[in-house]
C-alpha cells in the first residue's frame, strides 16, 4: 500500500466521522473484500490489507490524533499488522472479533469471560387453595414452597470448604468455546464448564458441588380481596438465588379457589340461579335471594320466563382494579314438580281448561308453503 494512502479515503469515511461510522465502514468493507469470499483474487487481497490497515489506525485514538497531526500515516506506534509481509490467516480470529464484537477463536482469555458471569436465579410457580370466602374478603393465607437455597457450608460456591473453583482449562474461563467455518465463528457454551468459567474440582459435601440445597420456604401470601380461581400473584425476589452475586427470581402464586355451592365467579361479577315456582312465574311477586352480606328482596314481574336475569348493582365482590365492586346476576329457573298429587292435577287441569290456543302454531305457520 503507499505510504501516501489516506485511511478515510480508504474506508470511504469523512475525517470528522464517529467511531461508529468508521467501525460500520469497515464491517461493511472488510466482509466485501475478505479473501475467503474472493479466493485467489489478489486484488480483493491487497484491498483487504488497506481496510485493515486504515482500521488500524482510525479505530485507535491516539494512532488517528497522530495521522491528523501528519506524524506520519500509521503515526508512532509502528506498522500495520499487515505491513511487510502477505495475508497473516491466523489473524481471522481477531476481524471476526472486530466485525462482530465476540470471541473468534478458542485461544486466549477474553478479560470479560474471566469470571463466571452473574445469572439471575430461576423463577418459581406455586399454587395455593383458598376458600371462596377467603377469595371475596382477602386476607393472608399460608403457603409452603420447595425451593433451592444457598449451600450455608460452601457459602454457595460449590466447592469444599477451604478450596475455591478454579479457572476451567478448556475454555480459559470465558465459558464458550468457538469453532470456525468459513469467515464465521460458531460459539457454543463449553462442553467442561457448562458456560461457567470455572470447574469445582473439590466438591463441597453438603450440595456436591451445586452451591445450592433443597429447602421448603414458607410465606403468607396476602390475597387482595375478589381474586379470581387463577389469579396469578408475584412476590418478588421469593424466587431460587441467583448465581454469581445476581438477584433471585420471582415467586407466581397462582390461586385456586374453592368453588361457592351458591355463588359462581363470572369475571368482576357474580352469577345465583335462583329456582321459582310455576305460580311465582305466572303471578309475579317478591322473593328473597342471597348476597354476599344477606338477604335481598326482588321482584319478579308476572310472566317470568326460564333464564330471565335480574341484576344487584355492586353487591358482588371487590374489583382487583380497586374501583368499586361488581354485580349479581340471579338467573331465574323455573322449577316443575316430578310428580302431580290429585289436587295438582286437577288444579293443572282447569287451567288447561281456560288457557285455549296451541302455543307452537306460529312455528308452523312461519314454514308453511
Amino acid at each position: 500500500m503507499p505510504a501516501t494512502k489516506d485511511p478515510y479515503s480508504v474506508l470511504g469515511v469523512d475525517r470528522k466521522a464517529s467511531s461508529e461510522d468508521i467501525k460500520k465502514a469497515y464491517r461493511k468493507l472488510a466482509r466485501q473484500y475478505h479473501p475467503d469470499r474472493n479466493s485467489g483474487d489478489a486484488k480483493a487481497e491487497a484491498r483487504f490489507k488497506q481496510i485493515n490497515e486504515a482500521h488500524d489506525v482510525l479505530s485507535d485514538p491516539e494512532k488517528r490524533a497522530a495521522f491528523d497531526r501528519g506524524d506520519g500515516l500509521f503515526g508512532a506506534r509502528g506498522q500495520s499488522p499487515f505491513s511487510g509481509g502477505g495475508f497473516d490467516g491466523g489473524s481471522f480470529s481477531d476481524i471476526l472479533s472486530n466485525l462482530f464484537g465476540g470471541a473468534g477463536g478458542a485461544g486466549g482469555a477474553n478479560p470479560r469471560r474471566a469470571r463466571p458471569q452473574p445469572t439471575r436465579g430461576r423463577d418459581l410457580e406455586a399454587t395455593l387453595q383458598i376458600s371462596f370466602d377467603q377469595a371475596i374478603k382477602g386476607g393472608q393465607v399460608p403457603l409452603a414452597v420447595p425451593t433451592s437455597v444457598r449451600c450455608t457450608t460452601c457459602s454457595g460456591t460449590g466447592a469444599r470448604p477451604g478450596t475455591s473453583p478454579v479457572v476451567c482449562p478448556q475454555c480459559g474461563g470465558r465459558g464458550i468455546e468457538s469453532q470456525g467455518q468459513g469467515m464465521f465463528s460458531i460459539s457454543q457454551p463449553c462442553s467442561r464448564c457448562g458456560g461457567r468459567g470455572t470447574i469445582i474440582e473439590d466438591p463441597c459435601p453438603t450440595c456436591g458441588g451445586t452451591g445450592a440445597v433443597r429447602s421448603v420456604k414458607r410465606y403468607r401470601v396476602n390475597i387482595p380481596a375478589g381474586v379470581h380461581d387463577g389469579s396469578r400473584i408475584r412476590l418478588a425476589g421469593k424466587g431460587e438465588p441467583g448465581q454469581n452475586g445476581a438477584p433471585p427470581g420471582d415467586l407466581f402464586v397462582i390461586t385456586r379457589v374453592t368453588p361457592s355451592p351458591v355463588f359462581k365467579q363470572k369475571g368482576e361479577n357474580l352469577e345465583v340461579e335462583v329456582p321459582i315456582s310455576v305460580v311465582e312465574a305466572l303471578r309475579g311477586g317478591e322473593i328473597e335471594v342471597p348476597t354476599l352480606s344477606g338477604r335481598k328482596r326482588l321482584r319478579i314481574a308476572p310472566g317470568t320466563k326460564s333464564g330471565t336475569v335480574q341484576r344487584l348493582r355492586g353487591e358482588g365482590p371487590p374489583k382487583l382494579s380497586g374501583e368499586g365492586k361488581g354485580d349479581i346476576h340471579y338467573r331465574f329457573v323455573i322449577e316443575l314438580p316430578k310428580e302431580l298429587d290429585d289436587d295438582q292435577t286437577k288444579a293443572v287441569d282447569a287451567l288447561a281448561k281456560t288457557m285455549n290456543g296451541n302455543p307452537r302454531k306460529r312455528l308452523f305457520d312461519a314454514v308453511k308453503p
